[in-house]
């Protein structure tokens, strides 16, 4: 029997989540946390290999709303701290797709390269242990440290759970996958590899629609925790970054050969 830790998807309000499409929640009575994060930790990594206990249905659909109505993600994290007394998740199902999915396109992307196959088993690892688990720590722990340090409404408030950092993150993690890992290896040999305007224009808006659906969700999800005030500091780049894309056209920077480059020197 599949044991399941969330509500059953569905586009209508069964749980009386807010109509507002505004990423802020409404005030809300929330269950006090009474577990200790080493037991959240515990409970969570001890069910990291119990498949049958995991939401697969639910993760799944989560993965489709990240790209049409993330807001909807995060209402469920809301409902879980109603339930469960904490935002982050307590299934891993949503980590275990994630990597899964990881998996599967970096092996596409590696023989779209032209990796042999020790290049490629060495191409996975690092894509694997480095980009997604070391850097997310690395990125899940800065922001955790930053909303904790300089974004709580005042001292008293509660602190944000660093499970749930790493949430946001892997949340915001999979739209830029799916974009640079997925679907512009459909593109990669017979357009965004070769030199010239057109390459570079695809390439490099593939890039920017990748780190703008990052940040939008991670914003989204910071701003979802109620004791956090000035969240909008999660778009700051935008503007920067929308600048660093005219400046790559005129320049004709090509971001797709600086990350094949990249991945190459580290498996040749």
């Amino acid at each position: 029997m599949k044991y399941s830790t969330s509500p059953t998807p569905s586009t209508s309000s069964t749980y009386n989540f807010p109509r507002s499409t505004s990423p802020l929640p409404a005030p809300a009575n929330y269950q006090p946390t009474t577990a200790s994060a080493a037991v959240k930790r515990y409970k969570y990594l001890r069910r990291l290999f119990k498949f049958n206990q995991m939401d697969f249905e639910f993760a799944a659909w989560q993965m489709v709303y990240l790209f049409v109505s993330p807001q909807k993600v995060f209402r469920n994290f809301n409902y879980r701290k109603h339930t469960r007394s904490q935002f982050a998740r307590d299934d891993p199902a949503f980590l275990v797709l994630l990597s899964v999915w990881l998996f599967l396109s970096s092996i596409c992307f590696g023989l779209g390269m032209g990796l042999d196959w020790g290049q490629l088993v060495l191409f996975i690892i690092f894509v694997v242990f480095v980009d997604f688990i070391g850097a997310g720590l690395l990125v899940s722990t800065f922001f955790w440290y930053i909303s904790n340090k300089y974004l709580r409404r005042d001292a008293a408030a509660p602190d944000v759970e660093w499970g749930y950092a790493f949430d946001v993150h892997i949340n915001a993690f999979f739209p830029p996958l799916s974009l640079l890992h997925c679907l512009q290896i459909v593109l990669f040999n017979s357009l965004l590899s070769h030199d010239g305007i057109l390459p570079c224009f695809v390439s490099n808006t593939f890039w920017l629609a990748s780190i703008i659906y990052y940040l939008y969700i991670t914003f989204l999800g910071y701003s979802n925790l109620p004791m956090l005030s000035n969240t909008r500091l999660f778009l700051l780049p935008l503007p920067a970054l929308c600048i660093a894309y005219i400046a790559s056209l005129l320049m004709g920077f090509n971001f797709s050969h600086m990350l094949k480059d990249f991945y190459l020197y580290r498996v040749l």
